[in-house]
């Protein structure tokens, strides 16, 4: 259901037939099968009256198109009631019971710390055994609930509308729990009306970068300080077997990751899967370094590995200093004006421009009609999608397959779909198999927007959206 506005205050929604607020009606009231029931309480908001009638939707009874409303209808109650929770937890973190002292009792010695026993806030302990849930856990949840309580209203009356879901509400109230009430509220206000839109990545993606439009000069602070806090990580893991890794910098963990998978393809063919051998030339690279030639004396290199590539995509005036808002890393999202600097003078850094349509802001680009794109024909289609063109997926667009929307024909080239970005597509290799072999899924791209729309098997259609690079 479309929103046009979105108030500070909620109040729960009533069943609604055409203008007319009226009661829930029963399945036995409703003309037509019981997907009719499905899809008209998928598209009403829920409340106490729906949710009542939510155990009529027998899935034995449902078509795989009514199943499909009905999972809709079941999660959009899911945030209803989620929304009914975090308000009880607000009211837990505000209002938590503790025994009063009375002014005349000694604050030293054993009756110091009965004191400070029983001024503690036990707030999460007591959540955690309610809900049987870890203390850190509970303290988490008390925490987003008092952030969407007090400080956003209208992201908790979304939740309690179905609209989203409690990870997008959750990703909001935490990531902007940096900023001041001010800045999280100019965040909020741009968000309201994407979140309804978005899947629970899609949502953190433009948090974040929102976050840094709004509050640069925080955004460069908070960065420094965590670069102070970077280190290795190593946990065991079951069956003899160990994750190591480390926080850095986001470009430097770029450059690692290609330098990995530029080593990697160094391999021979021998069985070993793709994510084997990225493993593998992790540890060659960290373990088994190159030695100094004896005879020279400079450093050795291993045989075959090539320059590390990173993109970035920033706007002119940010890398020239005029602006101090977010640039995009691929397969990250934004860093800091700073951190794309660094990377756009470093040595050997190769600079391509890339237009934008200016109504839009869209990535446009023209290039030759040939079957293989060319390099910068997919250069340019990595860059403007980013991730997987499949609604629901964040596989960066790199590490995925070019895929034309409308079938190139190979007897004959200009009667079949183009190789040009309006033709093509990210698809990682599952969505790709899916879109090619599977005869219920369909997809179709608006040139003028960048939307794509997916028809799934049951006639539902989703869509996704390229970002905007200026915004």
């Amino acid at each position: 259901m479309a929103v046009t506005t979105v108030e500070s205050e909620y109040e729960p929604a009533v069943l609604e037939a055409g203008c007319a607020e009226a009661p829930a009606a029963s399945p036995r009231q409703v003309a037509g099968p019981l997907d009719t029931w499905a899809a008209l309480l998928r598209d009403r908001s829920p409340s106490a009256e729906t949710a009542a009638a939510l155990d009529a939707l027998d899935c034995e009874q449902l078509s795989p198109r009514g199943r499909i409303d009905a999972l809709a209808v079941l999660e959009r109650h899911m945030s209803w009631l989620q929304a009914k929770q975090v308000e009880l937890l607000a009211a837990i973190a505000a209002h938590t019971d503790t025994p009063e002292l009375s002014a005349e009792e000694p604050s030293s010695g054993e009756e110091f710390d009965e004191r400070m026993l029983a001024t503690w806030d036990c707030a999460a302990e007591e959540v955690a055994c309610a809900l049987r849930l870890a203390n850190a856990t509970a303290g988490q949840r008390l925490a987003t609930a008092t952030l969407l309580h007090t400080r956003h209203r209208a992201t908790l009356g979304l939740l309690a509308g179905g609209q989203i879901s409690y990870p997008q509400a959750r990703a909001l109230a935490d990531q902007c729990r940096v900023l001041s009430d001010e800045a999280a509220g100019q965040v909020e206000s741009v968000m309201v009306a994407k979140m309804p839109s978005q899947s629970a990545g899609q949502t953190m993606a433009a948090v974040r970068h929102h976050i840094h439009r709004v509050d640069p000069e925080g955004a460069e602070q908070r960065h420094a300080q965590r670069v102070r806090e970077r280190r290795t990580l190593s946990y065991p893991q079951e069956d003899g077997m160990a994750l190591f890794g480390a926080i850095l910098p986001a470009q430097q963990t770029a450059m690692m990751e290609q330098a990995v998978d530029t080593h990697a393809a160094t391999y021979v063919d021998d069985g070993r899967t793709l994510d084997q051998k990225r493993a593998d030339a992790l540890y060659d690279l960290v373990v088994n370094q190159p030695r100094p030639a004896a005879a020279s004396g400079t450093a050795g290199s291993p045989a075959g590995r090539g320059a590390a590539v990173v993109q970035v995509t920033v706007p002119f005036d940010i890398l020239l200093g005029a602006d101090e808002g977010p640039a995009d890393l691929k397969g990250y999202g934004p860093i800091t004006a700073t951190q794309a600097r660094e990377i756009a003078f470093a040595p050997g850094t190769i600079w391509r421009r890339l237009l934008t349509r200016p109504e839009t802001g869209l990535l446009i680009k023209s290039d030759p009609t040939t079957y293989r794109p060319t390099a910068d024909t997919a250069r340019q289609v990595m860059a403007r999608d980013r991730y997987c063109a499949f609604p629901s997926c964040r596989m960066p667009a790199h590490r995925c397959d070019l895929d034309h929307i409308s079938p190139f024909n190979h007897t004959h080239p200009k009667h079949g779909g183009q190789t040009t970005p309006d033709n093509l597509q990210p698809l990682c290799r599952r969505h790709h198999r899916l879109k090619t072999h599977h005869p219920g899924w369909k997809v179709t791209r608006d040139p003028h927007t960048g939307t794509t729309t997916w028809t799934a098997p049951t006639g539902h259609t989703y869509t996704n959206t390229p970002p905007v690079y200026r915004e």
